[in-house]
């Protein structure tokens, strides 16, 4: 039985979620409040579990497994249908570069722990947070929505859901979050409009965990 320490709204876990959704890969959930009591990744039983104090956390068959693309990694190789990696070598190099994108130039400035710095050592407001948000999401999805293809599909690439879309729709739902609108980046909406209707997103995402508020 796989375990997933999960937060609703964590777009990291969101990713897993999604995964394991596509591959129709049972699994059992533990919540993991990323703000309740001062955040409960921060207390000792979790920091055990993984020091880094981030989520997601993939429990397996005796390994504890973290990094939401490594855990992605991990399912494609572990349970290979259907491919989140399908294509040609430079087919699945495109796929996760556009995950990279995300993974490593969106979401590293704009998580939690980020906003939370931002606030106690430099005073930043609410609004100040939002504007710093918006920014690095607005700067990556400008350069994303000139890399995706024209894909009649409404996936990143080809005919299928692939890492790509695993990773970019969560951000999307941070950006609805934060106010940023998707009218100049039709192709990054279309995408989020098409994965979205399907049941393993929509499965997955955050108002349907059951830690949901």
């Amino acid at each position: 039985m796989l375990t997933l320490h999960t937060y609703f709204r964590s777009s990291a876990a969101f990713r897993v979620r999604i995964a394991l959704k596509l591959k129709g890969l049972a699994y059992e959930s533990i919540p993991v409040h990323l703000v309740r009591g001062g955040g409960e990744h921060h207390q000792a039983t979790f920091k055990a579990l993984n020091p880094s104090e981030l989520l997601p956390v993939l429990q397996t068959e005796g390994r504890v497994l973290t990094q939401s693309l490594s855990i992605l990694e991990f399912l494609e190789e572990r349970y290979p249908q259907p491919p989140l990696l399908p294509g040609s070598a430079e087919d699945r190099a495109f796929i996760r570069s556009l995950a990279l994108d995300v993974a490593c130039e969106i979401h590293p400035v704009n998580n939690l722990r980020v906003l939370q710095h931002l606030t106690a050592s430099f005073g930043a407001s609410d609004d100040q947070r939002r504007a710093w948000v918006q920014h690095w999401i607005q700067l990556g999805f400008a350069s994303i929505e000139q890399r995706l293809p024209q894909n009649a599909s409404g996936f990143c690439v080809g005919d299928q859901a692939t890492m790509a879309d695993v990773v970019l729709v969560p951000q999307v739902f941070n950006a609805l979050r934060f106010g940023v609108a998707l009218d100049a980046y039709p192709r990054i909406e279309r995408v989020w409009t098409h994965c979205m209707a399907l049941p393993a997103f929509e499965a997955a995402s955050p108002g349907r965990q059951g830690d949901a508020e």
